[in-house]
């Protein structure tokens, strides 16, 4: 039986992981308006390896000056983002722990305010960031740029040290819209069939794999079902049997509560992570996320299948909690956390502002 403090080996790159816990990407809004990762934003990460964390994942980092979707987004577009970047992984590897960037594309989800462009997308999609509700329809030049875009990203996280890159696959952003059967309703190459949605994304794998070292990690992050984007469990998991055939390095399975089935296969008790480990032979390592919260959630995710443990909002308020989860009984305070835990566990109050958006999440005293 696998354990969570067990060390976990990335097979085809070699790599190893000190334990089985991930620090997943989350959005905190640190960082510089030149897309310049802060101080505060490393504080937050480093300390998370300190407390014992194996990989740590930054948060969403955009490819494209156009792909970004939020203030306090750091990019990974330019060169002059490099030298912060490699002061994170210096200070992550001191720890131990290795480190991945989380490189995506906001698509119609991107800012009109904040890029000064019109958001594009897989196809003509409504759009809270555009100025009109709407994004345009990506054209053949704009799905050859941002996949070069991509591509260029992934080369600065080597030189900045990174052991790896996680595709954000996820979420309702680019490379889901172009996933999406109700998102993409190109009739082109890029759409039609699971074959043609996916070419954006096995586009992306391809060229960056091309260039970067074998050593080099490049897995992916997927929501297995969005009911409203029209991906469904059975196209996911299709999809990821033609990543297993690419010689993906890991798929992360984002499911936002991991002991829930399938929305689509009500009649079926299995998790989302068994669905997966269950239909595919040779699955690359598995990371799953999603309410994990206790030691008792990271072993049952474990006993699913899953090879690695995906958390986000425990390590949050519990910045040490990798490496107290191997302790049986663990099962640590839930929100609210007081502004004082939140600025002990390393948040700015710029992050402790957004996590005021989260119901219940942050009291004042």
């Amino acid at each position: 039986m696998n354990l969570p403090s067990d060390p976990f080996e990335f097979q085809r790159t070699g790599k190893i992981a000190k334990n089985r816990i991930v620090l997943a990407a989350m959005t905190n809004k640190q960082s510089h308006e030149d897309g310049t990762l802060s101080n505060a934003e490393i504080d937050w990460l480093v300390h998370r390896a300190k407390g014992g964390f194996g990989i740590i994942t930054t948060a969403a980092t955009h490819v494209s000056k156009d792909g970004q979707s939020w203030d306090g987004e750091f990019g990974v577009f330019d060169d002059l983002h490099i030298d912060q970047l490699n002061k994170l992984t210096s200070l992550v590897r001191k720890e131990g722990s290795l480190c991945f960037a989380q490189l995506f594309h906001g698509g119609c989800q991107s800012s009109e305010r904040l890029t000064g462009s019109v958001p594009i997308s897989s196809s003509i999609n409504t759009s809270k960031g555009s100025k009109s509700g709407y994004s345009l329809e990506a054209k053949e030049k704009d799905i050859k740029r941002i996949v070069e875009d991509f591509t260029k990203a992934a080369n600065r996280c080597v030189a900045a040290g990174f052991d790896g890159v996680e595709l954000h696959g996820a979420h309702g952003y680019l490379i889901s819209q172009f996933l999406g059967k109700k998102t993409n309703k190109r009739q082109d190459m890029w759409g039609g069939d699971l074959k043609g949605r996916s070419r954006f994304l096995l586009e992306i794998f391809r060229s960056i794999k091309d260039l970067v070292p074998d050593s080099f990690i490049v897995g992916v992050r997927i929501s297995p079902e969005i009911e409203r984007m029209g991906i469904n469990l059975d196209d996911s998991i299709n999809l990821c049997s033609i990543l297993t055939d690419e010689g993906i390095d890991f798929i992360h399975l984002s499911c936002w509560n991991a002991f829930k089935g399938s929305i689509s296969h009500k009649n079926n008790s299995k998790t989302l992570t068994e669905w997966f480990v269950t239909s595919i032979n040779s699955l690359p390592p598995v990371i799953s996320t999603g309410k994990v919260w206790s030691h008792n959630d990271a072993q049952h995710l474990l006993n699913q299948g899953a090879d690695l443990i995906g958390v986000g909002r425990v390590a949050i308020g519990h910045p040490d909690w990798a490496r107290k989860v191997e302790n049986i009984n663990y099962d640590p305070a839930k929100p609210p956390f007081t502004v004082n835990q939140l600025k002990e566990a390393m948040l700015s109050d710029v992050f402790i502002d957004y996590m005021r958006n989260w119901e219940g999440f942050v009291c004042e005293k």
